[in-house]
């Protein structure tokens, strides 16, 4: 008897997991220095209702790597409420440095190491990595049309990926939109180094630029089909990465749900399309202070 109930506890284990990775739609939520976030009373639970109000099924937690046993114990905690709601969670891993290689890339595969040592832990653990690494953030790297660094970045993104694989964790990255208007040959470098990429469009629109509602939703509607249609122009492969969409606060204030239902409505039958994320848990929290 017992061992059937074992066996049925891993069916659905599996299940779940298998429903979680086969959804249609992505509606992902950013939560950074979340160890401040999780030492509030509750904090586990108040972040899971903001998502089940939100209709949100995975969050990006970020990880320091000076973790403590404290932090570790609210991280094992948020992920067995989140999961007892069907709600995804993936470690978020930061990086400004991680293309160049060398130390700072071993340093970035030391904290994927970390996340792999705590889900072999817990008995909860994190879904898959995300990773916000921001080479265009230096100094060398800006100005329209300067990719120099995304050989590096995409070296970067397999390495992460191989040694994910190894403990079967996903790997999702935020890329800016600059990325997407390179020529062919470099998006086919990038779209093929992840299973996913999360678009942060920013700036289509801000509160204070006197357009109606309406006109936002025109706004996001074309820019998000533009850098849709942008990203996989001439590529062909089946296996390039599927595309989230992300949108912040400090563009659509309260207006954000009903911008990030038009993503879905506009884009559900897009075949390279594979949800929304909203930026950010904390934007919320500041402003419900």
């Amino acid at each position: 008897m017992r061992r059937k109930t074992a066996s049925l506890w891993i069916f659905f284990g599996l299940l779940s997991a298998a429903t979680w990775t086969s959804a249609a739609e992505v509606h992902g939520l950013w939560v950074w220095k979340s160890q401040s976030v999780l030492e509030a009373p509750r904090a586990a639970e108040a972040l899971r209702d903001f998502c089940q109000s939100q209709g949100i099924n995975e969050v990006y937690v970020s990880v320091s790597t000076r973790n403590t046993a404290s932090d570790d114990s609210h991280a094992a905690r948020l992920i067995s409420v989140l999961h007892r709601s069907n709600i995804r969670a993936e470690a978020l891993l930061s990086s400004e440095n991680a293309d160049e290689g060398g130390k700072h890339l071993d340093k970035l595969l030391d904290h994927v190491r970390q996340i792999i040592q705590f889900n072999q832990r817990q008995p909860d653990r994190f879904d898959g990595i995300h990773l916000d690494i921001e080479p265009q953030q230096r100094p060398e790297n800006k100005g329209p049309g300067n990719l120099r660094f995304l050989p590096g970045l995409v070296d970067a993104y397999r390495a992460v990926r191989s040694l994910a694989a190894s403990a079967r964790m996903p790997v999702n990255a935020d890329i800016q939109n600059k990325l997407l208007k390179g020529d062919a040959s470099q998006r086919r470098m990038l779209m093929s180094s992840l299973p996913r990429l999360t678009l942060m469009l920013y700036e289509v629109s801000s509160p204070n630029d006197g357009d109606t509602p309406s006109q936002q939703e025109e706004k996001i509607r074309a820019a998000s089909q533009k850098f849709l249609d942008l990203a996989y122009e001439g590529l062909n492969d089946p296996k390039l990465a599927k595309m989230i969409i992300a949108l912040r606060t400090p563009d659509y204030g309260p207006l954000l749900p009903q911008m990030l239902k038009t993503l879905d409505d506009v884009h559900r039958a897009n075949p390279h399309y594979a949800g929304w994320a909203r930026h950010s848990y904390n934007d919320y929290l500041k402003q419900s202070q």
